[in-house]
Parts: structure tokens; sequence; C-alpha cells
């Protein structure tokens, strides 16, 4: 299986990608979709594990990227980057991101035939266990072993509440625990999106399997393919925010017309369209570079979380604002998309630390913090208020 031929460039869809995407949809569309994701939300089975194993084990979208030799698809990361687009328009409560994605990669890069085989087959949800938000900029957590068995925490694991197996990086080994072994503890923390859990992890006196060498560098791969593909996400919710707004403005109407027909509201559909655009082609070479394992996937997958994170949220902010009184009722999807989105925009780093990032790559300065000063004046009283940007002057 493949997305590309001789005469087709990787970064085009094919029709075996509108083939995958359509039946993701039906899938998810069968599940409940939307509707469904809003009854789990404040339950403690948030996830949809039931959804996940139907994509995994009948779909197998967790196998796209592994090779047939290995008992996977033999696809591409191109493909994976679609069934992500799909779920992303729907943002389906399922472990896609960090089971098939960032710890599919982690289990490739350092040999372990076994786990990763057990990933693709959908038979165990794994989750890596760092913290995702300050992964790119931190040292792997501290975990003390001791004769095999592991003690320590590690807080804000992403994608992990139905995790089945934890893959522990601890210098150059790597450690795969079972989470329903003894001395494990997962517990939820209150999030701002419940479709993607938090949780805290801690070891007492855990036992690990040992994997033996090249952790540092499937940690920086695995963190690499996350931040790339994230983008792919990103892009479908943005895609999604802007459809249905401009279906609803077809049929709104107020002060006797249709709300689509007023001006103002055509120029920023129109500024969103652009960048959303944009956006697709910076996902969708990321995605091409980590497919085809090219040296400027560093630059690719900076660039589009940098961009498709801040598109992501416009598009989430501009969905619930233009639904008017609706767009901001616990019953309408929209707080779904903008709470996705402002989570995984600090999800691997935030845009601030991945344009530091290409600064570096691409040798260039950093951004220079400007300071500005304004005067505000309350009720009588006069205060001097001081800012800080990351922009540069």
């Amino acid at each position: 299986m493949t997305s590309t031929d001789n005469t087709t460039p990787g970064l085009l869809y094919s029709e075996l990608d509108d083939d995958l995407r359509a039946t993701v949809r039906a899938a998810v569309t069968r599940a409940g979709g939307v509707t469904e994701t809003i009854a789990r939300i404040d339950t403690e089975e948030s996830v949809d594990v039931a959804l996940w194993r139907t994509l995994a084990e009948s779909v197998g979208v967790a196998a796209l990227p592994v090779p047939e030799d290995d008992g996977g698809a033999g696809a591409s990361w191109r493909e994976t980057a679609v069934v992500l687009e799909e779920l992303g328009r729907s943002v389906t409560p399922v472990p896609m991101l960090g089971s098939a994605v960032v710890a599919l990669r982690y289990a490739q890069v350092v040999g372990d035939g076994d786990l990763t085989a057990r990933i693709a087959s959908g038979e165990t949800i794994a989750a890596l266990a760092v913290p995702a938000d300050t992964a790119w900029f931190s040292d792997p957590p501290e975990v003390d072993v001791v004769d095999g068995t592991l003690t320590g925490a590690v807080r804000n694991v992403v994608d992990a509440a139905a995790a089945e197996t934890l893959i522990v990086p601890r210098g150059d080994d790597t450690y795969v625990v079972d989470v329903a072994a003894p001395g494990v503890t997962v517990s939820r923390v209150v999030s701002l999106d419940e479709t993607r859990p938090v949780v805290d992890v801690e070891f007492r006196g855990a036992a690990g399997r040992l994997v033996s060498g090249a952790a540092r560098r499937a940690r920086e791969e695995s963190l690499l393919a996350g931040t790339a593909l994230l983008a792919s996400e990103q892009l479908g919710l943005a895609e999604h925010c802007l459809a249905d707004t401009v279906d609803y403005l077809g049929e709104r109407r107020q002060f006797g017309r249709v709300l689509g027909s007023y001006q103002a509201l055509k120029h920023r559909l129109a500024d969103l369209w652009v960048q959303i655009n944009q956006a697709r082609a910076a996902a969708r070479y990321a995605a091409d570079a980590v497919a085809t394992g090219s040296p400027d996937v560093a630059v690719a997958a900076s660039t589009a979380h940098a961009w498709c994170s801040d598109v992501a949220v416009r598009a989430a902010q501009e969905y619930v604002q233009m639904h008017g009184g609706i767009g901001f009722t616990w019953e309408h999807p929209a707080h779904l998309y903008l709470k996705r989105a402002k989570a995984s925009l600090l999800q691997f780093g935030g845009p601030d630390v991945h344009r530091e990032v290409l600064a570096d790559l691409v040798g260039l300065p950093r951004p220079t913090p400007v300071q500005t000063t304004a005067v505000r004046t309350t009720a009588g009283r006069t205060t001097t208020v001081r800012t800080t940007t990351g922009e540069t002057r």
C-alpha cells in the first residue's frame, strides 16, 4: 500500500488516501462521532477505547508506517497523517498520536520488534512517559532504576490515560512497563482538553523490561514525528471549523439577511481560508519529511507546529464566535475544538519554542523580546503597565 507513484508528488493526496479517509470517517460516524464525544468528556471513560480497537485492529491505522515484513501495512507516515487529519475533524478521543505515532516510532528506533508489532496490531495501547509540554527542551524525567525496578514520577504525560504499556527512557536505555504491574499508578489530572487527557505516572518499585541502547535517538525521533504529525491533526481541526462555520453562516439569518452576506464576516473567513491552505502545505511537507527520513525533518516539524498551532486556534475561535450564542453552549461541539486547539498548541512545546528552534536550525538570531509601556487609568488611579512580547524590533 502506498500513497504515491512515480508521477504523483508525495505532498498530494491520492485515491488511496481518499479511500482511507472515508473509511476512518465511516468508523467514527458509526461510533457516534462528536455527539458521543460530548457525552464522554465528563466521565472516567473520556477516551473511546472501543473505537480505537476498531480503528487499530479492523482498519489498521496503527500499522500504516510499519513494513509488511514486520506485520504492518507497508504504507508510510503520510498515510498516518491522513488519518490524523480525519480524527482532528471530529476531535475523536482516541490515542492515535500518543500510541500509533510517538510510541510506535520510539519502539521502531530502539529495535523492539515485539512492542512495535503489538502497537501496530492494536494489541496494546502504548505511551511514551515524558512530559509532552516540555519534552523538547528538558532532560528526560528522573526515574531511578535499582535491580530492574523503577521508582520516580513523570508529570503531565499526554495520551496515556488509556495506555496499557509505558515506555520509560532512562539514559541510553529504555524500560517497557506494564501499567497493570504492581507499583505503577496512573492518575488523571485536570486538563483543558478532556478528549486527550493528561496524567501523572508514578513508579514505586515497578518492574520493567530493559531494552538497551538508542534511547536518546529514539526519544528525539519520536518527538519529531509527533510534532510533525500533530500539525496534520491541527489542519483537520481547522478545516472542520471553517467548513462548519461557512455552512452555518449560509443558513442563519439576522437583521433580515443571511449572516454570510455580510462583507466583514466574508473577509474574516477568506483570511482564515488562506491561512489553512498555508497550514496544509506545511503539514503535508512535515509528514513527507518524516516518511522519507529527510534531513530537513527538524525544520519541517518546527515550521509546521509553529504555524498550524496558531491557525488551529484562530479557526476554533472563529468557530465559536461566528456561531453566536449557540457556539458558547456546552451542547454545541465548538468548545471541544477550541480546547483541543489550545491544548495541542502547547504539546511538544508551544509555537514560541519552535520559532526559537527554527532560528537555531537555520542560523537566524533568536527573537529579541520587546518591552512596551502603557499607562492605564482606572477610577482616577494611574498605573504604568510594562509588557514583554516575543517580537523583534
